[in-house]
């Protein structure tokens, strides 16, 4: 990376204790820094589920600890009946089955061992430090799509250190990019309904010193249309092996206005988002969440009592609309299944 660009972030979104893993509450974000203690593979798909911890690559992270509480109580029998209860609290992000089947996996490798637990903590730190050197890597590689200084760009939903090990996706991009000169300004979309960019990115961008922007997100196609952005990036969810991007609901429409005013339309994730086995973007499951969070802001009630809502958290945006996808191992573009295969192979 570029001299003195920082790589340590002011708040960590989970911390491991050895004997717990520390989960930064990103639902009190941006008003208190408050952590909870999750001393069980449980309590880790709790905090998961409930949107205390968010961020494809997070959940993947955190779900390795979650795998070594699980083994520090019951060995390999306990990460075996531990992995089903983590896999269902979130259904969309691939992150999380990534990282419980890498457990596993590794797991079974060594199950006649004494030192187990030791040995299945030790891998979920090193799959936590991959996801850092990944976002290292994509900072890198994305802040190179820019070929000017001083762009403005646009990010919808969080995709930063909060959202991973450290540093970000597409934020980290931005951020590494701001640090290069290459960017100006960047408009954050506040992210109905849990405003992800207004509570979480924004304040990230604002602790990193990159002047940012925040716009509701029915602001953003006007944005576009209006000449003032030069490139939009976004994290993903899970990415079908086609190239089709998912990511939180909202995307889909800045997708299409980048396109229609042609302006680039990036995503950046690591390899461990794209999903192999997932042919096109119309079969990965989208989770439809409490119309809770729709009707009110917060503790707030925004809506009629007993008015009915929809809460769909993620949409699809097909790979038509992607210019690129950065991922630790390069820059899949155009995107194609066939590019897709050749990265997923690259060593």
């Amino acid at each position: 990376m570029a001299k003195n660009f920082p790589l340590k972030d002011p708040v960590a979104p989970v911390h491991w204790t050895g004997r717990s893993l520390k989960v930064l509450d990103q639902r009190l974000l941006p008003h208190k820094v408050v952590y909870l203690n999750c001393s069980t593979p449980e309590d880790v798909a709790r905090a998961t589920k409930s949107m205390a911890l968010r961020g494809a690559p997070l959940i993947g992270c955190a779900a390795a600890y979650a795998m070594a509480l699980a083994a520090r109580r019951d060995g390999l029998r306990g990460m075996e009946k531990a992995a089903p209860g983590l896999l269902k609290a979130r259904p969309t992000a691939v992150n999380l089955a990534h990282a419980v089947s890498y457990m596993l996996v590794e797991g079974r490798q060594v199950a006649e061992a004494k030192n187990f637990a030791d040995l299945m903590e030790r891998t979920a730190g090193r799959y936590y430090a991959e996801d850092l050197l990944a976002n290292q890597s994509m900072a890198k590689l994305g802040a190179s799509l820019l070929k000017k200084r001083n762009c403005r760009v646009m990010t919808y939903c969080n995709a930063g250190a909060l959202a991973t090990s450290g540093l970000g996706t597409a934020v980290g991009v931005i951020r590494y990019a701001h640090h290069l000169g290459k960017v100006e300004r960047v408009y954050c979309c506040e992210t109905r309904p849990y405003l992800q960019g207004s509570r979480l990115t924004l304040w990230e961008f604002m602790k990193a010193g990159v002047p940012a922007t925040l716009i509701t997100d029915n602001a953003a196609a006007h944005l576009i249309k209006s000449g003032n952005i030069d490139a939009v990036f976004v994290g993903s969810d899970r990415i079908a092996a086609n190239g089709d991007v998912c990511n939180k609901i909202g995307t889909y429409g800045v997708a299409l206005a980048a396109k229609r005013h042609r302006v680039p339309f990036y995503a950046v994730a690591p390899v461990s988002t794209i999903d192999p086995h997932c042919p096109r973007g119309s079969l990965i499951p989208i989770e439809e969440r409490s119309p809770e969070e729709v009707v009110k802001i917060g503790s707030c009630r925004i809506a009629p009592r007993g008015a009915k809502a929809a809460h769909f958290a993620f949409d699809i945006t097909p790979r038509d609309l992607v210019g690129a996808i950065v991922t630790e191992r390069g820059i899949i573009k155009p995107v194609s299944r066939r590019s897709i295969k050749r990265i997923l192979h690259a060593i």
